[in-house]
């Protein structure tokens, strides 16, 4: 009999792990939430140390993905129900309203052209407006468009306007279930909402933005196809300053945890903001610069030497604006003489703390294994089995059980899908 696994989560990771397991022969239902698989890595201009075009690597991994008979992508959809019966899993997936069917849609964007909806644009971090109905990004995969319904105005343009008919304004969503033999949760991550930390001024002050705002902002596909502008009056900045551990290894408001790769993401970022504006002066505020992976402490010393990223061990006070110029400025301490020093610049990017998915606590209820405090998936022995979760048969990797990287979580991916074969194989044989 065939044997099946689902991968909960469409990212990097959860990517990895399905191709393993379907080149081992393996049927595989990845089960994403959002429209398109892909994940946080899809936002990405570069990846560091190596400073290579993120999608150049992930863009074939989503499309092996997507002709591999052994994959069904299963997207905007969520895990309702979960039941072990005689060893296998019955799972009970809910796919949500799309309005449009994904195995008629041949993307040709003709909806897209006529819809005179807008809304806000989640994948450019609400930064641009898109379309009603609408393709999360280029390179989505499956290459479908789906209706938000919060910003539909009901007009049936692109219902007329389909040459394939693939368009349902009226789509009740549909409930499907599916039989496994194993569950990998890889549900990734999400990032802290830096508001909280009011003295910040995220959300009052145009000029304070976030890492991924900025990201978004210096990829050619992004809302200002890599021009490096302030929000408040569209100029480039002469003077860029980054904040680390917003919203991390903090007791008083956000995670006591590092995050991981902030201190890496905010030198790649610096970096980059060279390479748009050569002679922008770039500081970065960090509590402890944590360049642990392969090559990370060379990529390090390689800012400050050839491109000259100012590093400063200090926590920043309250950040100020001058109404006038819409400049920001705060005070902070110098760690080695003590000395207070007034820091004026024209664009604060606060790299925020990442977080596991939120979804995951009604996840973990659903499928009855157990999270921490944070809302990671707990692993019952760390050390022995780092990859499994409390219930057997049900396993975990990437960001969704502690924070980590892109190659972390990818050689996360591909042993737990080795673990799984070995689960699968055990089972059958009993």
């Amino acid at each position: 009999m065939e044997k099946s696994v689902m991968v909960i989560g469409g990212g990097i990771a959860g990517i990895q792990a399905s191709l393993d397991l379907a080149e081992q022969g393996y049927k595989v239902h990845i089960v994403e939430k959002a429209a398109s698989i892909g994940g946080k890595m899809a936002l990405l201009d570069k990846t560091f140390p190596t400073m290579d075009c993120a999608v150049c690597i992930f863009a074939p991994k989503m499309i092996e993905t997507s002709r591999h008979h052994n994959i069904n992508i299963i997207t905007y959809s969520e895990v309702k129900a979960v039941k072990r019966e005689s060893g296998d899993f019955k799972v009970t997936v809910w796919i949500k309203p799309r309005g449009v069917d994904p195995d008629v849609c041949i993307g040709c964007s003709q909806c897209n052209q006529v819809c005179p909806g807008k809304a806000l644009d989640q994948f450019n971090e609400n930064l641009m407006e898109r379309k009603a109905i609408y393709r999360p990004f280029a390179q989505a995969v499956p290459n479908v468009f789906t209706i938000d319904y919060e910003a539909c105005i009901g007009c049936r343009a692109c219902e007329r306007v389909c040459p394939v008919n693939a368009i349902n304004v009226d789509d009740p969503g549909k409930d499907i279930e599916l039989n496994v033999d194993a569950i990998i949760l890889a549900t990734g991550l999400e990032t802290f909402d830096p508001s909280i930390i009011t003295e910040y001024g995220y959300g009052r002050f145009k000029n304070v933005i976030t890492a991924l705002e900025m990201e978004r902002m210096l990829s050619a596909t992004g809302c200002t196809k890599g021009d490096l502008i302030r929000l408040s009056d569209e100029k480039h900045p002469k003077d860029v300053t980054f904040l680390h551990c917003v919203g991390s290894r903090s007791m008083k408001e956000g995670y006591p945890y590092c995050s991981s790769v902030c201190c890496m993401h905010a030198t790649k970022e610096g970096i980059l903001v060279k390479e748009h504006i050569p002679d922008v002066n770039v500081s970065l505020f960090y509590t402890d610069i944590r360049a642990f992976g392969k090559e990370f402490r060379a990529f390090v010393n390689r800012a400050q030497d050839e491109y000259g990223l100012n590093y400063i061990r200090t926590k920043p006070a309250e950040i100020r604006e001058d109404p006038e110029t819409g400049n920001l400025h705060f005070w902070y301490e110098e760690t080695l003489t003590g000395n207070m020093v007034l820091h004026e610049t024209e664009l604060v990017i606060l790299c925020t703390a990442l977080v596991p998915s939120r979804d995951n606590a009604a996840l973990a209820e659903t499928l009855g294994v157990e999270v921490d405090e944070y809302g990671f998936f707990v692993k019952p022995d760390p050390i022995a089995a780092p990859l499994s979760t409390s219930r057997e048969g049900i396993y975990v990797c990437g960001f969704s059980q502690s924070p980590k990287d892109i190659p972390d979580a990818i050689a996360e991916a591909s042993g737990v899908a080795s673990m799984v074969g070995s689960f699968i194989e055990k089972e059958a044989t009993q």
